[in-house]
């Protein structure tokens, strides 16, 4: 191991957090980097003031964002010591550990942080592995947040939900305004979402996809539909924003071991942004007895069919260096 300033290592692991996913790829996170520290801020600018006024998504991402560098730090053979909220204004903090030894799985997990995107297409007509469904649920136990795998009477609960939630949204003239920003359009350069990742035609299925104002150009090429998908509702005993960081976290872990076990990724936040749909899952799903951060679709992709990846920002609006 070569010797390096901490500086530089710190650098480099905020920069492969950028390729973390985040509510209609805002990037939501601001990075400092000090000689010896790490600190991670929410970048207001990029909120999402009518989907999201408390910042639960936007937290969310930026506990994503955290996770995948300290994926990078041990693919770089350091260990992370993390603190949350350690002051006024830093969701969290990194500083370096001991050097530890570079696994194969370190280096895997770090490489599936640019191979993972999010799949909107329907998936195929076969259901995934069920061993590969439980590596991905145990990946999301991470720090007090759990995986619940819903049944298919809940599956069809959430169906009705994500309808309920789309409608909600679409009759807020701000929510749409907000999305016709991020989606498509003259938006900030480097975020947000093209159309062809969004799909040209609302798949079927037992849970529809939302309405994201702008007609999309991914075409499905596969027969299937979410019928053999399984389900995931990341929850936890929180609801405060150490929780949705911790919540962001798990779901980087969960996402990262998917697309290293081949899965197709799509997470539902729409049931999560109206306060009483999220109400209504938290009692009808978890019966109360915690509080759900975010849904997962996993499945089986199309193989035939490539999907785009989202733009990302450039490491200079994200990360300043304290010099």
């Amino acid at each position: 191991m070569t010797e390096r300033p901490a500086a530089a290592i710190l650098a480099e692991a905020a920069h492969a957090a950028g390729y973390a996913p985040s509510i209609h790829n805002t990037q939501p996170w601001r990075w400092l980097v000090h000689d010896d520290l790490l600190d991670l801020y929410a970048d207001r600018s990029r909120a999402l003031p009518a989907t999201d006024p408390a910042g639960r998504l936007l937290t969310i991402s930026c506990g994503a964002a955290l996770h995948h560098a300290i994926v990078a730090l041990r693919a770089d053979g350091w260990a992370a010591h993390v603190d949350l909220l350690p002051a006024p204004d830093v969701l969290a903090r990194i500083s370096l550990g001991m050097p530890v030894e570079v696994t194969a799985d370190a280096m895997h997990t770090f490489q599936n942080l640019r191979l993972r995107h999010t799949d909107r297409r329907p998936v195929a007509s076969s259901a995934p592995d069920p061993a590969a469904v439980r590596a991905v649920r145990d990946a999301a136990a991470f720090g007090g947040v759990n995986a619940h795998l819903l049944t298919r009477e809940q599956v069809d609960r959430l169906g009705s939900a994500c309808a309920h939630a789309d409608a909600v949204e679409a009759a807020d003239p701000s929510q749409r305004l907000e999305m016709a920003y991020w989606i498509g359009g003259d938006r900030i350069s480097g975020a947000g979402m093209d159309l062809d990742v969004i799909p040209a035609e609302a798949p079927s299925g037992a849970v529809p996809g939302r309405d994201f104002v702008r007609t999309g150009a991914l075409t499905a090429t596969g027969s299937g539909d979410d019928r053999a998908a399984a389900y995931l509702m990341l929850f936890g005993s929180g609801d405060e924003p150490a929780d949705w960081l911790r919540a962001g976290q798990a779901l980087s872990a969960a996402w990262l071991a998917a697309t290293g076990l081949g899965l197709s990724v799509l997470p539902f936040s729409s049931v999560i942004e109206v306060a009483s749909v999220r109400e209504d899952l938290r009692r009808s799903v978890l019966s109360g007895l915690g509080y759900p951060y975010l849904v997962v679709r996993l499945g089986v992709p199309d193989p035939d069919h490539g999907v785009a990846h989202t733009p990302r920002l450039p490491a200079e609006q994200t990360i300043t260096i304290d010099r």
